[in-house]
């Protein structure tokens, strides 16, 4: 007999399709043409937010969906508004439901005179995500803020994180190719912000890379990271008990002999801070697996790591870059993108889900239709350290996607889902 299902998907939804062009870089005057980079929210009656970059128009755009899967606004709502610069790989968070707040950040591709170009960009919403206001530079430097260096040639953009406390403080997070981790905090619902705390990195460090935020009860605020050049990176997590005004002395809980990247965190309503990450035994560019451990005590110390990506689908050879989201009963969500190489582009999404607050996880699966190979690769051309999943307390499952077909389509697309009943 077969197995029951997890969960139970629905068709997925189109959000977004393009050209598929991409010329080669000449900073802000390349020939960019596709649709890339999503990020979601669900709030707790199912209707989902994304936001996603238009590379032709080189600015990041939003959209509402019904709980029914129906568009909310007529068009999408420009929320950079720099056709000149190109804005990538956003982050989302949204307070209030369908008439309360939406924050978002994102990496700028400004060039203010340093060796690389990047700023890390906040704008805010009222209404809704109906009207935004005019961004806010909260790095202001000239060091390549939103890169996450993984050697001297090779990065990924989109280090960077947003994430909100449980009194309402707006937590951002974000390293440089320079290699310092940066943090800021608002109180005042993102009208203003501290002004950048560094965490980590600099003055011969190793260059922070991929942060990722959670928020406890009460003021806590954890934050979690790897480095680059460094074929055997651990993990780092730091915390903070005061709201994020200052940190704790950062700590490798999870020591490996592999190199350890892209990590997660979520904490739960027990106040369990679960963390994945991507390993590989062999080091950068070749084949990694999704670990997953957890803390029951602030991140203090955690339980031994363990694969949760095995067996892998037929034809695949590596996981990597996952996501992870916790409901408010007990479920946790990890996904992670699938490659058929490691050294290529993945093509499908990895799902498995702990109905026990990460005790036991479910036998991996793909997310359906993610891996249509008549759709191309998946996208984030300009780096994987995305946020694609969001949950809500329900156990209603949120999944955006990019994909691109050199020179015929690319699409940003929509999976929902719900936890299916044991």
């Amino acid at each position: 007999m077969a197995e029951p299902p997890v969960v139970i998907w629905s068709a997925p939804l189109e959000v977004a399709t393009g050209n598929a062009y991409k010329g080669p870089w000449r900073m802000n005057a390349s020939q960019f043409d596709y649709v890339d980079d999503p990020t979601v929210t669900i709030d707790e009656n199912g209707g989902v937010a994304v936001a996603w970059a238009d590379q032709f128009r080189k600015d990041i755009f939003f959209q509402l969906f019904s709980p029914d899967g129906e568009r909310m606004l007529a068009e999408p709502v420009n929320v950079s508004r720099t056709p000149t610069v190109f804005s990538w790989l956003p982050r989302m968070v949204v307070a209030g439901g369908d008439a309360g707040s939406v924050y978002l950040l994102w990496q700028e591709i400004v060039f203010s005179g340093g060796t690389h170009g990047g700023e890390v960009l906040f704008a805010r919403s009222t209404d809704g995500g109906r009207t935004f206001d005019s961004p806010v530079n909260l790095s202001n430097s000239i060091a390549g803020d939103g890169k996450g260096r993984l050697t001297q040639r090779y990065w990924h953009n989109g280090s960077l994180d947003l994430a909100i406390g449980a009194s309402g403080t707006l937590l951002a997070a974000w390293t440089e190719y320079e290699g310092p981790l940066w943090f800021s905090r608002s109180s005042d619902g993102g009208e203003t912000f501290s002004n950048p705390l560094r965490i980590d990195g600099g003055a011969g460090a190793l260059p922070a890379r991929g942060p990722s935020l959670a928020a406890g009860a009460g003021d806590v605020v954890y934050l979690a990271w790897t480095v680059g050049e460094d074929p055997r990176a651990d993990i780092h997590v730091a915390t903070s008990t005061d709201g994020g005004k200052t940190f704790e002395r950062a700590r490798i809980p999870i020591e490996s002999r592999g190199h350890c990247d892209a990590p997660k965190i979520a904490v739960d309503d027990d106040g369990t801070l679960h963390l994945v990450y991507a390993e590989s035994p062999a080091g950068p560019f070749e084949r990694y697996e999704i670990r997953y451990a957890r803390s029951h005590d602030g991140g203090q110390t955690f339980e031994r790591a363990r694969t949760i990506s095995r067996p892998l689908p037929e034809k695949y050879v590596s996981s990597g870059f996952p996501a992870l989201a916790a409901d408010g009963e007990g479920g946790l969500y990890v996904l992670w993108e699938l490659s058929t190489d490691p050294r290529s582009r993945s093509q499908g999404l990895g799902f498995t889900l702990s109905r026990d607050g990460g005790g036991t996880f479910a036998p991996p699966s793909i997310v359906p239709g993610s891996a249509d190979t008549a759709s191309g690769v998946n996208g984030s051309l300009q780096g994987l350290l995305m946020r694609k999943l969001a949950v809500n307390d329900k156990g209603a499952i949120a999944v955006v996607n990019s994909t691109l077909e050199r020179d015929v389509a690319s699409r940003v697309r929509l999976y929902r889902g719900r936890r299916a009943q044991p």
